[in-house]
């Protein structure tokens, strides 16, 4: 009697006492945060919406966790870019119903409107690249850095979602269309913030920027390969330098994973600005603006270096 008497009220506890926070499943997974911004702003009190990759993770180079896959088989929808950025999903995503995927570069209006990028070049040799170079048959990814991907992608989005949940078709029609009104304001105020600096010349490590500086008009001059890990020797310390003053730059954007005392070494002895930009959006909250104002933070990042 007493074990039947214990085992009922470990039945009534798991049924009755509510799940912590931590373990109730997002209806909507984007990979990266600023998909989930646009897709936070179109859901807006239709569903939530969570990221996959933690704050400062690549989506080149991050690992599912199983607690990861678990979360995506539980969602309504997974939203990403394709194969060339979130290189850890594709071979997991088989696993998944087709209706519950949507990858944002399968759609011939993105396609469209994708530029050609560089390769990847992984050694310690300092590569300075011209910003007219292209390498045929590859794409830059960092599409969510384009406005008018951006909106397409929106829209996308949205259709998606009124498939999947239908009696919010309404207020998914409204999200859009505030976010498609707030966008193009956003972008006008960006284009007047950075007219004064559109002659700037700059050069970054991470060419991921493209949309962005086509969009605005911006002076990217081109960008520097070199290993993180490995200090740079004097030459290529010289040769970075001559290029720098060659091109006459004044910013050079750095990445988080390069130590202070390589850029330092870098910029020694020039007058170039040192600047840092985030293309992921990390202490940016979700919310319906959210994307709007990560374009402008990374208005100002461009602004503090180049003015």
């Amino acid at each position: 009697m007493f074990k039947y008497n214990f085992i009922k009220k470990i039945i009534l506890f798991l049924f009755i006492i509510p799940l912590p926070i931590s373990l109730v499943q997002a209806k909507v997974i984007t990979s990266v945060k600023p998909l989930g911004f646009i897709t936070a702003a179109i859901a807006n009190g239709v569903t939530d919406t969570e990221i996959l990759l933690p704050d400062g993770a690549s989506p080149h180079t991050y690992s599912l966790k199983p607690s990861d896959l678990a979360k995506i088989k539980s969602a309504d929808l997974i939203i990403w870019i394709g194969d060339d950025m979130e290189v850890f999903l594709p071979s997991f995503l088989k696993s998944i119903e087709k209706t519950k995927q949507l990858e944002l570069t399968d759609n011939p209006n993105i396609v469209a409107l994708l530029r050609a990028g560089h390769s990847n070049e992984e050694d310690s040799d300092v590569h300075a690249h011209s910003s007219h170079e292209h390498h045929h048959g590859q794409f830059d990814m960092h599409i969510w850095l384009s406005p008018k991907i951006a909106e397409i992608a929106a829209q996308i989005i949205h259709d998606k979602l009124a498939i999947i949940y239908p009696d919010k078709l309404d207020l998914l029609d409204q999200n859009l269309n505030k976010f498609i009104n707030k966008l193009k304001e956003t972008e006008q105020i960006i284009a007047k913030k950075l007219n004064n600096v559109q002659n700037r010349g700059y050069f970054v490590f991470h060419d991921g920027y493209g949309y962005f500086e086509t969009e605005f008009n911006l002076n990217h001059l081109g960008s520097f390969t070199i290993n993180p890990a490995i200090q740079p020797g004097v030459k290529k310390i010289y040769e970075i330098q001559r290029e720098l003053s060659h091109k006459n730059a004044v910013c050079l954007f750095r990445e988080p994973q390069f130590s202070p005392a390589i850029i330092n070494k870098l910029v020694d002895g020039t007058n170039i600005n040192v600047g840092e930009i985030d293309p992921l959006g990390m202490d940016i909250e979700l919310s319906e603006d959210a994307y709007c104002k990560f374009l402008l933070k990374i208005t100002q990042q461009f602004l503090s270096c180049l003015e």
